[in-house]
Order: structure tokens, then C-alpha cells, then sequence
């Protein structure tokens, strides 16, 4: 029997990588030239959003630089996967090498696995953009920021359980590795540089579920202070509207003994009138 013989180094051997080319640029230019493009990014926007709001936190500059960061790595970096996964292994642009590279530690990006065609394309479709939205909602104080950043997060985080689910999964049940042996390929590649995407948003997850608890609680307090306000008001209206009722009997009342008095009055006059006249009849 024929023994089989790869054309290329990835796992499993048998994947299928037609027109498989091998990078014609060196590791660290290839890697290098990543590092610089996210420095760039990360540090460039963290600077801009300070210069835009100079309110900003050290923190909340290092949060814009890190959505900034994954908004670029989501739209363009995946997103040149997305649009080039059939292609991938034979093409050499910075964005491809960079692509051969990492699929040594996860084929599946060299054969248009479907899987990974569909949660790359929710990614560069929704939470790129979402990222860049994250970013602006922190450099304008947004009240969207925390919700956003949520939705975000957890994106970011079941994204990644299903990334290392689905392989693992396969490996279990169907014995297929993607992922090289070596501690490079396994480790630094597909646990390292993953890692990333379980802690930062594990942590911004956190801090925003704190906020938004705060808020609430504060809500809740002015809440009950505007309550106990109303009731006194209305309690306050209340006692208004009874001494008012009351100054108003006291009114009617003295009007009613004022206008007796004035009938007696009368009354009086009217009596002594007639016995004037009476006292002058028999006088005459």
C-alpha cells in the first residue's frame, strides 16, 4: 500500500488544502508586522479618545484601545478570512501568511470548514462593529456604554466556548485533532492567543454588571425619596385643604352670628321706635 504523503503541515493529514503554497516571508516579519498594526491601533485610538475627552480615565483609554483593537481584528483581519477562505492557502499577502500561520494551530481555517465560516461571519457582521460602538459610547460617557459593553462581552465570550467546544468536541468523539502537538501550535497559538477574549471580557463583564447594579440602586433610592416627597406634599395639601375648610366654617359661621345680631339689631330698633311712638300718642 502507498504510504500518504501530506502536502502541507497541518493537522489532521488527511485535511484537504488544495493548492497549498508555503509563506515566502520569515516568522517574526510575518508576526512582527501584526504587533505593529494592533500597537498602532490600540495605542493610536487609546490617544485619540483622550485627546477627544480628556475626562477619560488611564482605564477607560486603555478599554477604547482594547474594543479598537478587536473592531480591527473583527472586520478586517477576519474579515479578509471570511472573504478569502477558499483561496487562503495559496495566497501570500500579510493577512494570508498570518492565516497559514495560526491554522497550524487550527486547520479548519484552510478548509472552509462551515462552522467556521459562520461564527466569522457573525463576528466581522456584528461584533467589529459593535466593538467601534463600544469605543464611542466610552469616549462620549454614553448611558448605552454598559449595555453595549455587555452584549459585547458576551458575545466575545460564547464565541470563544464554542471555538474551543466544537474542536475539542471532534477530537473527543471522532479522534480528529486541527491543532499541531507542539507547545507552540497548541499552547501559544490556540490557547494563548485566545485567551485574551475569557479574561478581558470576563473582567469589563463584571465591572459593568457593578455599574449597572449601582445604577439601579441609586435609581431605586431616589425613587423612594421622590415616594416620601409626594406623600408629604400630599399630606401637606391635605392638612391646607382642612384648615381652609375650617377657616371657612369659622367664616360662615361668624357671617351667620353677624347677620343675627344685625336682624336683633333691627329688631331692638324697631321695638323702641314703637314705643316712642306710643309714649308721644299718650302724651297728646
Amino acid at each position: 500500500m502507498e504510504e500518504f504523503h501530506p502536502n502541507h503541515p497541518y493537522s489532521p493529514a488527511n485535511a484537504l488544502i488544495p493548492h497549498y503554497a508555503e509563506n515566502d516571508r520569515p516568522l517574526a516579519l510575518v508576526v512582527g508586522s501584526l504587533g505593529v498594526m494592533l500597537a498602532t491601533v490600540g495605542l493610536g485610538s487609546a490617544g485619540l479618545a483622550a485627546r477627544v475627552n480628556p475626562r477619560l480615565g488611564v482605564d477607560e483609554r486603555w478599554i477604547v484601545g482594547w474594543y479598537s483593537i478587536c473592531g480591527f481584528l473583527h472586520c478586517f483581519f477576519e474579515g479578509y478570512f471570511v472573504l478569502n477562505h477558499a483561496t487562503l492557502a495559496s495566497q501570500q499577502t500579510l493577512f494570508a501568511q498570518l492565516w497559514k500561520e495560526y491554522a497550524l494551530s487550527d486547520s479548519r481555517y484552510l478548509t472552509s470548514d462551515p462552522f467556521m465560516i459562520s461564527v466569522e461571519t457573525i463576528t466581522v457582521l456584528v461584533w467589529g462593529p459593535l466593538c467601534f460602538f463600544a469605543a464611542l459610547c466610552i469616549v462620549r460617557r454614553s448611558s448605552l456604554r454598559h449595555p453595549v459593553q455587555m452584549m459585547v462581552c458576551m458575545g466575545h465570550l460564547y464565541g470563544v466556548v464554542l471555538y474551543y467546544s466544537t474542536s475539542m468536541a471532534e477530537q473527543y468523539y471522532r479522534g480528529v485533532a486541527h491543532s499541531r502537538p507542539e507547545v507552540l501550535y497548541f499552547w501559544v497559538y490556540y490557547f494563548g492567543f485566545n485567551l485574551p477574549w475569557v479574561i478581558v471580557p470576563t473582567f469589563l463583564l463584571v465591572r459593568s454588571i457593578r455599574a449597572m447594579r449601582l445604577a439601579f440602586m441609586t435609581l431605586g433610592s431616589i425613587q423612594g425619596v421622590v415616594c416620601d416627597l409626594q406623600e408629604r406634599l400630599h399630606d401637606i395639601k391635605k392638612r391646607s385643604s382642612d384648615e381652609d375648610c375650617g377657616l371657612e366654617t369659622k367664616g360662615e359661621e361668624k357671617s351667620r352670628n353677624t347677620e343675627r345680631e344685625r336682624e336683633e339689631d333691627e329688631d331692638t330698633g324697631d321695638d323702641d321706635t314703637e314705643e316712642e311712638d306710643a309714649d308721644t300718642e299718650s302724651d297728646e
